[in-house]
């Protein structure tokens, strides 16, 4: 009876992959403005693609070298799928950077043209078509995988590979964006704003186009990939945790749920449209939550019918109901920590310095860790409660599946903050530049939650990977594989994998600070060796600055990349897998504290900032501002660098280790 459903899933995703075409041809009929909007709308787009070239070059070689290993060791059928992962992952991230670099300077003239409800449209629908091509992608590749390999449960471990290609993809593209973008925004903010006392995106400071280009590798192509890799991850689990099972059903399950997902997001995406004519933040909430409701419903229907489970399907509903419910919450406490009392707290510190607002920002960050943790918490206990392993999988998944909704809204926020830019950058109307400042608050939010949300859906994704891994090992042992705290082997392993995640946010941190030191050191040799250029009358080499950060994220985002994948197999085969399973145990608990932290303390200094601007505390051009800037430039490679990275890590960690579980 299922493998007449098989191919609905694929079909899906390329319908999916045609909504978000017509999403991107309704976008490309809005104008771009003038000959000078243009112009700086065209170095963001060809800086960014550029940078996409170079990286995916260097990526190419990175996987060549990963399907001939898994050639060699785990057959073909493994080695395609590592192929068609990688490449899935990459076009996605592509096609939604080149959609979104369209979309900003449109949203600068729309603004300037028609007003905020017309630049809240065309800002949406550029971050849509990075959502729908991650969930439409994802459902084409891992479909197209399941339709080759899932019908058999012993050649279902092929399938896997998909996921290690994805998420080697996604934790060069992440890392590597994340460096470009930081060491960008912190040598224009502090030579810019601090030392030359101009506007954040004034055209006479050269770093500003490499900042609004880093705000599309890192924001835009690293979170889609980000967020693509546990999509297909928490999938991958489920399959393999049902593959242990003989299960056909629950095995197809996963691509189920995600195609109503797909279905579910076009709608909220549809929904935020509708009610654009509102507050940003009313539409946004409005389809975030319309969305997953409506996902909710339709997997009720799905997973009771007769077709799949019938009655004793209510028990999986209820699992995928705790990972939707989840994820909401989890980004709701992020946003009230990065956009309510707390960031008023950081900034009131602000008063006295740059100290006490680094001391209240870490305070805030480590206390926002508590309650998205004792959700995950729930989530797990509920989810395993009622079916065991697999419910761990499935609550991702369900988590998950209207990652189209929920990365569109996550895009959104650069292409808003790409339009803010542009728009004080073309020297547009003050009116102007305050509708984009409302639509650029609303997108820190937005990609605030967007953040709390990846990282919860990482965090399951990865335990979902992990209980697949303790079950293959232990299927293709023939007796149960089980991780003890009094094994010597296990706390070995559970020490390694506790010090790995603060051993590359060390190396992450590290290289963003080295590029912005170049950055810096460039943009104060202009100021000083060009004539005019402080006075307007000149004009800065952009493109200088674009190289330096394009440099420096290619050469530095390798290191983290090698460990992450070369770690599972080293311990696995050199110690044990008892000493595996303790590694990806105490790797999945640190990545998880220390991505939280970092992500709501970055988030919360950069809104504690931005508060100040608005004339709050005595705004611009206090030392109370100053304070905060330094605030928001430590925190920038906290919550746009290290702390992303960490929820690629271990989902790379846990899917190369489910991998070579069977050599095991």
């Amino acid at each position: 009876m299922i493998e007449s459903y098989l191919s609905i899933p694929p079909i899906l995703g390329g319908l999916g992959l045609l909504c978000a075409l017509g999403i991107y041809i309704i976008v490309s009929r809005y104008p771009v403005g003038g000959d000078k909007v243009k112009k700086i709308g065209d170095q963001i787009h060809l800086g960014a693609m550029a940078f996409m070239r170079r990286e995916y070059t260097y990526l190419a070689g990175f996987v060549v070298v990963l399907v001939l290993l898994s050639l060699w060791a785990l057959g073909t059928g493994t080695a395609t799928a590592v192929l068609v992962g990688a490449l899935s992952s990459a076009v996605a991230g592509w096609l939604g950077m080149y959609s979104a670099t369209k979309a900003n300077v449109r949203t600068a003239t729309a603004a300037l043209e028609h007003g905020a409800e017309a630049a809240l449209s065309v800002a949406f629908y550029g971050g849509s078509v990075m959502g729908l091509c991650v969930a439409s992608l994802g459902l084409i590749g891992l479909g197209s995988m399941f339709l080759l390999f899932g019908g058999d449960p012993t050649t279902a471990h092929s399938i896997e590979g998909f996921g290690m290609g994805a998420s080697s993809v996604a934790l060069f593209s992440r890392v590597g964006g994340g460096i470009y973008t930081k060491s960008a925004d912190i040598g224009a903010d502090l030579v810019g704003k601090i030392e030359a006392g101009i506007p954040e995106d004034d055209p006479r400071n050269p770093g500003v186009i490499a900042d609004l280009v880093g705000d599309n590798v890192g924001d835009v192509a690293g979170m889609g990939s980000d967020i693509f890799e546990s999509y297909c991850g928490a999938m991958i689990a489920s399959i393999a945790i049902a593959a242990t099972l003989g299960s056909s059903t629950l095995m197809f399950l996963p691509l189920a749920l995600t195609s109503l997902g797909l279905v579910s997001s076009v709608i909220g995406i549809i929904i935020v449209r509708l009610f654009s004519s509102l507050s940003p933040g009313a539409a946004m909430r409005t389809g975030t939550i319309g969305g997953p409701v409506i996902f909710v419903i339709a997997a009720y229907f799905l997973t009771t019918d007769q077709a799949f489970l019938g009655a004793e399907g209510v028990n999986i509903w209820l699992a995928v109901l705790a990972g939707s419910v989840g994820g909401i919450l989890i980004g709701l406490v992020t946003e009230y920590y990065t956009g309510a009392k707390p960031v008023q707290k950081i900034a009131k510190s602000a008063e006295t310095g740059p100290a006490t607002v680094i001391i209240t920002g870490l305070a805030v960050g480590m206390q926002s860790v508590v309650i998205p943790v004792a959700v995950i918490a729930v989530i797990i206990y509920i989810s395993t409660s009622l079916t065991g392993l697999y419910g761990v999988g499935i609550a991702a998944v369900g988590m998950l599946s209207t990652v189209g909704i929920t990365m569109a809204i996550d895009a959104y926020g650069p292409v808003a903050d790409n339009a803010g830019g542009i728009a004080e950058y073309a020297g547009m109307p003050k009116e102007t530049r305050k509708i984009t400042d409302e639509l650029d608050e609303q997108g820190n939010t937005t990609a605030a939650i967007g953040k709390g949300f990846a990282i919860g859906a990482a965090a399951l994704a990865a335990l979902a990977i992990i209980a697949a891994f303790v079950e293959t090992v232990s299927y293709n042992r023939g007796e149960e594989f089980v991780l003890l705290l009094s094994d010597p082997m296990v706390l070995v392993g559970l020490f390694i994998g506790g010090a790995i995640p603060f051993l590359i946010a060390s190396i992450t941190m590290t290289a963003v600070g080295d590029a912005a030191f170049e950055m810096i050191n460039e943009i104060r040799r202009q100021f000083k060796e060009i004539p005019g250029l402080l006075e307007g009358k000149a004009e800065p080499d952009t493109e200088k600055c674009i190289d330096i950060a394009t440099t420096a994220a290619l050469k530095k985002m390798l290191i983290p990349g090698i460990i992450a994948v070369s770690a599972p197999p080293a311990v696995g085969f050199l110690i044990s897998a008892e000493s595996l399973g303790g590694m990806l145990a105490g790797g999945l608990l640190s990545c998880v504290l220390l991505a939280l932290m970092m992500a709501n303390a970055g988030g919360a200094w950069d809104n504690a900032k931005k508060y100040i601007e608005k004339g709050n505390l005595g705004g611009k051009g206090t030392d109370t501002h100053a304070a905060a800037v330094v605030g928001d430039t430590v925190g920038d490679p906290f919550k746009d660098t290290s702390g992303p990275s960490m929820n690629i890590l271990i989902n790379v960690m846990a899917i190369v280790s489910l991998v070579i579980a069977p050599l095991l």
